[in-house]
């Protein structure tokens, strides 16, 4: 058994990919015997302090506040005295940082080392070079995984696409796919009509989702098949975008805005549909169309990032990212798949089932863990050397955050807060008296 500590900004009360999967992890491993924590922030003023979520995963609120899209400040040391607080009272063995826009995770991962406790990192997202956000970032991971011990891709895309950006050893680099509960996106029993066909489209309504792609192609779709009808789900600043385009060429009865879809009621609007239509500009692995594709829903997506790894080809039509005219031409081949019954709902249910499920991505992960945890940590010396090779100017910078780090974790040691002062949590901590207990 493993002390594990998932870390990261995106947590439920949050709904997300990201959220999900730690949660979906987390869960699997503690049922292979593993303890799991999850530290995250504080969600004012419900969630803040510890809280338990079904079948009885602990869960560390820190009260810490948010900048900018459920992300803490990276100051880099407000969070080491609750951090190391948590690792010590829980006997943490293994630290696992998910998302590279996570402050929480990047910190979590530099403090770690002075535990002598060995570190994950999962990368969730796939990031460009050019523009000055996409640099200050990959910078940032760059510095955050000089002294990792592992990462985790979700995509043999993201996965070249991390190793480039963080300049990483291929070799520590691994690929392990998300999943689903296949059981809960099955498909309608009674499908959908053939004489009305239903686009839906569930994201986030942001330029980086391409929902100008979905703006230009949506109007031209309605001219060229009156039976088709579009679902939109989700929320964000291009809804305005989407409701001037509906007014103008009166689409008012062909296109439906849902507004925010909790994840409850994803399949709910699945199921009204033929086909799912993604848009996004960038995507790491893309289990929205992974959760379409198992609901039984024809899948047609913009062939970036690691979409082309998530479904068999019968399954999917690409377009160009960049082109609204080949989201036209990819929309068109779906509806005639889709019209002449050649595309089988269940069949594509049984096969997602197959293909992905948590079991294996927690076995996965197992090993992982089991090679870092076998393999030789890092002394301090070596660990400044290869901060110092980030370069003359950053290297010196992460160097002194390192130094200054260092001397704060000894302060807390010997003067603040020394180790016999904690209160820490029973060694016998036991899931299943836990789960007695709540049920009770």
């Amino acid at each position: 058994m493993t002390n594990i500590a998932m870390i990261c900004d995106f947590f439920h009360p949050n709904v997300g990919g990201v959220e999900n999967h730690i949660y979906m992890l987390a869960v699997n491993l503690m049922n292979r015997g593993h303890k799991v924590i999850v530290i995250t922030h504080s969600h004012p003023p419900d969630r803040v302090g510890i809280r338990w979520l079904v079948p009885g995963l602990k869960v560390y609120y820190i009260p810490l506040r948010t900048i900018a899209s459920s992300a803490t400040l990276p100051d880099f040391f407000a969070f080491l005295p609750y951090f190391r607080t948590i690792i010590l009272r829980e006997r943490i063995e293994l630290v696992h940082g998910h998302a590279s826009l996570s402050a929480l995770a990047n910190e979590g991962i530099l403090h770690a080392h002075w535990f002598g406790i060995r570190t994950v990192f999962t990368d969730h997202s796939i990031f460009g070079f050019a523009d000055a956000a996409s640099i200050l970032t990959n910078k940032l991971l760059e510095a955050t995984l000089r002294n990792v011990d592992g990462v985790i891709c979700v995509s043999y895309t993201a996965r070249e696409n991390t190793v480039l950006r963080a300049a990483l050893v291929p070799r520590i680099v691994h690929v392990i796919p998300s999943a689903l509960l296949t059981d809960q996106f099955r498909p309608a029993e009674v499908p959908p009509p053939t004489d009305i066909i239903n686009i839906v489209v569930i994201s986030r309504l942001v330029y980086r989702k391409g929902i100008d792609l979905l703006v230009a192609t949506a109007p031209r779709v309605c001219a060229r098949f009156p039976n088709v009808r579009f679902l939109v789900g989700g929320s964000g600043p291009k809804l305005i975008e989407l409701l001037q385009m509906r007014e103008k060429h009166l689409l008012q009865d062909r296109i439906t805005l849902l507004g925010p879809v909790r994840h409850a009621d994803v399949r709910g609007v699945l199921i009204k549909g033929s086909i799912f239509l993604n848009t996004s500009l960038t995507e790491s692995f893309g289990i929205a169309i992974l959760e379409a594709a198992c609901a039984g829903l024809y899948v047609v997506s913009t062939r970036v990032g690691g979409t082309p790894e998530v479904l068999p080809e019968d399954m999917i039509s690409f377009a160009k990212p960049d082109e609204d005219v080949d989201v036209m031409r990819a929309l068109e081949e779906a509806i005639q798949i889709v019209s002449q019954n050649k595309h089988d709902p269940i069949r594509a249910h049984e096969r997602i089932k197959e293909f992905y499920n948590w079991g294996q991505v927690a076995d996965r992960t197992e090993v992982v863990y089991n090679s870092i945890l076998q393999s030789e940590p890092r002394d301090l010396w070596t660990r400044m050397q290869r901060t110092l090779s980030l370069g003359p100017f950053v290297g010196l910078i992460y160097l002194g955050m390192l130094v200054v780090d260092w001397v704060f974790f000894m302060l807390l040691e010997h003067i603040i807060l020394p180790r016999d002062q904690l209160d820490y949590v029973e060694r016998d901590w036991d899931l299943k008296r836990f789960r007695q207990v709540s049920h009770s």
